[in-house]
């Protein structure tokens, strides 16, 4: 089974999208197998990461904004703002693509483990994930 997710985004940071996964899941009918799942865009990833503590992905997001800072003079790729290059930037350093376990139905994640959309871009966004599950 394959459907499109789209996860709205109110600017820069994590949000989690187990849910959204799970449901899919839930829909394919599949006991064991592979949960694969894609982010359509080049300025989001995915990560699987802490869902009971928001300070653990606030802390990643400013880790990431140190290391791929805004407005770097070598920067050419400018068109769509100061933001540009750097959510591409980030986008190759993180992943675009994750495959999740499914066991006894259910998505193979740890008790403190969800997954998320990373968005990279400060404004709001639509974006949209292939969720592939086969069995």
């Amino acid at each position: 089974m394959i459907r499109e997710v789209t996860i709205h985004t109110d600017g820069q940071g994590l949000y989690e999208m187990t849910t959204d996964v799970q449901d899919v899941v839930n829909d394919a009918r599949v006991d064991e197998g592979l949960c694969t799942v894609m982010v359509r865009h080049t300025s989001a990833s995915l990560t699987i990461q802490e869902n009971a503590d928001p300070s653990a992905r606030s802390d990643l997001e400013a880790w990431l904004s140190r290391l791929v800072v805004e407005n770097d003079p070598l920067y050419t790729h400018t068109d769509e703002g100061p933001d540009d290059m750097p959510s591409h930037i980030k986008a190759a350093l993180t992943a675009t693509t994750l495959s999740i376990p499914i066991v006894g139905g259910k998505l193979g994640l740890g008790m403190w483990q969800g997954i998320c959309l990373w968005e990279h871009r400060r404004r709001a966004s639509g974006r949209r994930c292939i969720v592939h599950v086969g069995g």
